[in-house]
């Protein structure tokens, strides 16, 4: 099956993208590429988890809510948290309402606090699951690897939850530690080089 469509400036690009109109900006500007913020990582493992049994669309179009409700995802605001919080979050019909994956968002920015505190940043700790580009598959054919399940494993050891390895598969996709591009796909070589100009954060 091809895994490309021509975009509208007649470029190849991923053919999810093509599923819906704000997959595009998400996919050239976003998706694939490197990130060594640690909000910006939170965010996304925190999305990935709220977006488990849903579409990335619902996540995508309710994410200025998400950020609003979650106080911009400052991991140690989150990690707060009270009983008011909780029941506002319940009552937010702007976000994704669901009591198990709220609870996993604020018990993993607790989470977050200590792992902050032993590995000096989450992005210290994440980049040293990038994979090797030898042992990656063909890119859009598995949706978890190696080294999503050994995060996924390392994490839920660190006492974290709602992050199996499909979950962490993606993220993995989406913030640059895979390059998961299509092949033909004119932001692969992008990613590729964004990827050589990154320097992963070291603790």
């Amino acid at each position: 099956m091809n895994k490309t469509v021509i975009g509208p400036d007649g470029q190849a690009r991923c053919r999810w993208c093509d599923a819906a109109p704000e997959f595009l900006d998400y996919h050239d500007s976003e998706w694939g590429y490197p990130v060594g913020d640690d909000t910006r990582l939170f965010e996304k493992l925190c999305l990935e988890s709220f977006q488990s049994g849903l579409s990335w669309r619902t996540i995508l179009n309710k994410r200025e809510n998400f950020r609003a409700a979650f106080a911009g995802f400052d991991h140690r605001k989150i990690a707060a948290f009270d009983g008011a919080d909780r029941a506002r979050l319940l009552a937010d019909a702007g976000i994704v309402r669901n009591k198990s994956k709220i609870e996993a968002t604020i018990n993993n920015a607790q989470r977050m606090c200590e792992l902050v505190d032993e590995e000096g940043s989450l992005a210290a700790f994440i980049w040293r699951f990038e994979p090797s580009a030898e042992t990656l598959p063909e890119p859009q054919t598995v949706s978890t690897s190696v080294a999503s399940v050994a995060l996924s494993k390392e994490l839920k050891k660190r006492g974290w939850t709602f992050l199996g390895p499909t979950t962490v598969f993606a993220f993995m996709q989406a913030m640059g530690l895979i390059n998961d591009h299509a092949e033909g796909c004119v932001m692969r070589e992008r990613a590729r080089q964004a990827r050589v100009d990154f320097v992963p954060p070291r603790n």
